[in-house]
């Protein structure tokens, strides 16, 4: 039983692969667990130099490869650009992983709608539903039931979680309402991509991470880390090994029936609430 084996089981060898948002954060670790195993990569988001720098030490590291492609997913037509460029450099893609993303903080009574919520709904909602139709022909050429195409959403447990301010990463008084409500929406638009592209053999599922070291968290931990692992049931947060594990899981054999599911990755913080005392 050979395709039993974990080398076989979690094999990404010579696939393509789309990580939008994959300059820093998340999207970096995820592209460099691809890359690492065989994976070629193509990585967008808005900073060029950052691009350069990911995709140079990637490739250079390999034994995959990694490539690069500025956009800016904030509108439409930035996203239709890049489906452009992607379909001008491949004929084929495997895995498209939809993780950029942007948030706001502000006060309640004063939350600036351009920037507080068009942007944020626009990067974190509608940019998932326009690329991820954008190169649907790429993800469906040649698919099959037991090998699809692959559609991973990141998201956040912000979508599930009704607390929109009071967090340890937001400033006081800042609440997150508009991005809670954009990864609730994209959890949900996940679940609806699912039924739609199961037909033409891609699934469609989410991973919804809880607290990570980012850049996007960087500030929280350096204002009060302790407080953070406080709120943390397992007594930490997450590692670049728990979330490319559990990419490698979707978009591998072993997750070829996975589909329409929203995956928490937080260590049981949504549920858990605090560290509890050991039994």
């Amino acid at each position: 039983m050979a395709q039993l084996q974990s080398s076989n089981l979690f094999s990404v060898q010579g696939k393509v692969c789309l990580v939008t948002g994959g300059g820093s954060g998340l999207g970096e670790i995820m592209a460099t667990g691809l890359v690492k195993n065989g994976a070629k990569v193509y990585i967008a988001s808005r900073k060029e130099a950052a691009l350069k720098a990911v995709a140079e030490r990637l490739t250079k590291e390999g034994p995959g490869s990694c490539e690069y492609i500025v956009a800016d997913l904030g509108s439409k037509e930035g996203v239709d650009k890049l489906c452009a460029e992607v379909k001008r450099r491949t004929d084929k893609l495997h895995v498209l992983v939809n993780n950029s993303g942007t948030t706001w903080g502000a006060q309640f009574t004063d939350f600036p709608e351009k920037s507080g919520w068009d942007r944020v709904i626009a990067t974190n909602v509608k940019s998932v539903y326009y690329v991820t139709a954008g190169l649907v022909e790429l993800l469906a050429k040649d698919s099959t039931n037991l090998d699809p195409g692959r559609v991973v959403n990141i998201t956040s447990i912000a979508g599930i979680s009704p607390v929109a301010d009071g967090s340890k990463l937001a400033e006081p008084g800042h609440g997150l309402w508009s991005y809670n409500a954009s990864k609730a929406a994209a959890n949900h638009l996940t679940k609806s991509l699912a039924i739609t592209l199961a037909p033409r053999n891609i699934t469609c599922s989410a991973i919804a991470p809880g607290v990570y070291k980012t850049n996007m968290t960087a500030r929280g931990f350096a204002k009060d880390e302790e407080s953070i692992l406080e709120n943390q049931p397992m007594g930490r947060t997450g590692t670049p090994e728990d979330i490319a594990g559990l990419l490698l899981f979707l978009v591998s054999r072993a997750g070829a029936h996975i589909t329409g599911n929203v995956i928490h990755s937080d260590g049981g913080a949504l549920y858990g609430g605090s560290r509890m005392a050991r039994i």
